[in-house]
């Protein structure tokens, strides 16, 4: 176990407190439960670091890293979908483009590619907005404006639309391996 793994573990362990903060009945459960989600968010540029700075890179982690940030994502946005139904549409478009675009790293990974469906901009701005996105209807509740939900809800549609995007990139640098050879054709 390095600090990077640790991180990473961290991150999880940190789900299920911020959904029973959020559900608890605690003054300012909101806030506590944006406060706990936002540690988490930052622990995935801090695992990453870690494991740069101190040379703590490993095939396991690698693993355990984006295993770590769809489950912290899919879990907290299916809490949202049970006080916010109106963003289900963007909850399934994300989360389903979580599931494809592992699937495709996964397979182009066997084919030797995976560095052509690295993480790229599109990638990075579409979690940026999901994170700032999840942040704000965290937050949002019966004391503070209503365009702090006005703003989650506007930001989660553009993480959805943001997801396509950023699917369409990778399968878009992924094409020359997933398209039929004239060879395979026959």
């Amino acid at each position: 176990m390095n600090w990077a793994n640790l991180v990473t573990y961290s991150r999880i362990a940190l789900i299920p407190v911020v959904v029973s903060v959020y559900y608890s009945d605690m003054v300012y459960a909101n806030f506590l439960a944006a406060l706990i989600f936002t540690i988490a968010a930052v622990s995935d540029w801090l695992d990453g670091y870690l494991a740069r700075r101190l040379d703590l890179s490993s095939e396991y982690g690698a693993f355990i890293d984006p295993v770590a940030d769809k489950l912290l994502i899919a879990v907290v946005l299916l809490l949202l979908v049970t006080v916010y139904p109106v963003i289900w549409i963007a909850t399934s478009i994300i989360i389903a483009r979580e599931i494809v675009v592992s699937a495709l790293r996964e397979w182009m990974a066997t084919r030797g590619n995976r560095d052509s469906v690295a993480v790229a901009f599109s990638g990075k701005l579409k979690t940026t907005v999901q994170m700032i996105a999840i942040i704000a209807l965290l937050l949002a509740g019966s004391s503070l404006p209503d365009w702090i939900l006005t703003l989650g809800l506007g930001l989660i549609y553009l993480a959805a639309l943001l997801s396509i995007w950023s699917m369409v990139h990778y399968f878009r640098n992924a094409y020359e391996v997933l398209s039929p050879k004239e060879e395979d054709a026959s």
